[in-house]
């Protein structure tokens, strides 16, 4: 008797379409994405001596040094806010969106060869590092409300929540889906040129410079250079998280709305390279 595909639970096809995330197929993969998320997160400090401290210590000595060099020597504003708070509300926002996308970049080399050897829908590996680095974030965020709450309640420093707190989930999810497209499209690009590969660490560490970390929007006269800051859709997700929590800073929905548009664009032009590339990259990876 002939086998016809009525007689097999699972028939893998080519894609198709290539904006095609065939989100049913990894919503019946969401146990292996679970497994994937779970590695990614208990393996980064794995056999370490301080362990899961590393996700406290690399924030904390990253916001010493900024308020050494910058705050001190520098002597850059930080808008009236202390420099643990202003510090803080850039670095946990950044490293989030920074480390997901360097590893994201590296999907298709990291997971070659368990590409080769079993099918899943290739998607899940970046989506379950944008959510592992998420789980980073949920740490570090903590350590970031414990120095908040000290300056709220135990000291007169001028901070002025408001209810901008709201968009917190927004901003994550925009953090999230920029990470997650610019991974995508580095990827598939880096399958074939492996400069990229050296590119993302040298021009991420670059982009942070261009972000309002280390100093306020307000500090910036020329408006060609501030133009030029808030291109980065980054700025205007930093700001916002600032704003929300302390009051200061620029909040702006054109900014915000530039970074919801970037993100949408990225994660297009991220999803269609992708899907390219997923179907021949063994061939040069």
């Amino acid at each position: 008797m002939s086998e016809t595909p009525e007689n097999y639970k699972l028939v893998i096809e080519p894609k198709t379409k290539l904006l095609d995330l065939n989100l049913k197929e990894v919503w019946r993969y969401r146990d292996l994405l679970f497994l994937f998320v779970r590695r990614d997160f208990v393996a980064v400090y794995k056999q370490t001596i301080f362990g899961p401290l590393w996700f406290f210590v690399q924030p904390i000595l990253t916001t010493i040094m900024f308020m050494v060099v910058f705050g001190g020597i520098a002597k850059m504003s930080t808008d009236g806010l202390p420099q643990p708070i202003f510090y803080l509300a850039g670095i946990v926002s950044w490293n989030y969106f920074s480390e997901a996308l360097k590893t994201t970049s590296e999907t298709f080399i990291a997971n070659a060869k368990i590409f080769g050897k079993v099918y899943f829908p290739r998607v899940i590996s970046p989506l379950s590092i944008v959510v592992s680095k998420l789980l980073t974030f949920g740490v570090q965020f903590v350590l970031f409300l414990i120095v908040y709450f000290y300056y709220v309640f135990f000291t007169d420093a001028n901070i002025n929540p408001n209810v901008s707190l709201l968009l917190i989930p927004v901003l994550i999810l925009i953090t999230a889906g920029l990470a997650l497209g610019l991974g995508l499209l580095i990827t598939a690009l880096t399958t074939k040129y492996r400069d990229f590969r050296f590119l993302i660490a040298f021009s991420v560490q670059l982009a942070m410079y261009a972000t309002p970390i280390i100093y306020p929007l307000s500090e910036i006269d020329n408006e060609n250079l501030k133009m030029l800051v808030l291109a980065n859709p980054m700025s205007a997700i930093i700001e916002t998280f600032r704003y929300a929590f302390t009051g200061v800073g620029e909040f702006s929905w054109v900014n915000l709305g530039y970074s919801f548009f970037t993100m949408i664009v990225f994660l297009l032009i991220g999803t269609l390279t992708f899907n390219k590339v997923e179907k021949t990259f063994m061939d040069t990876v």
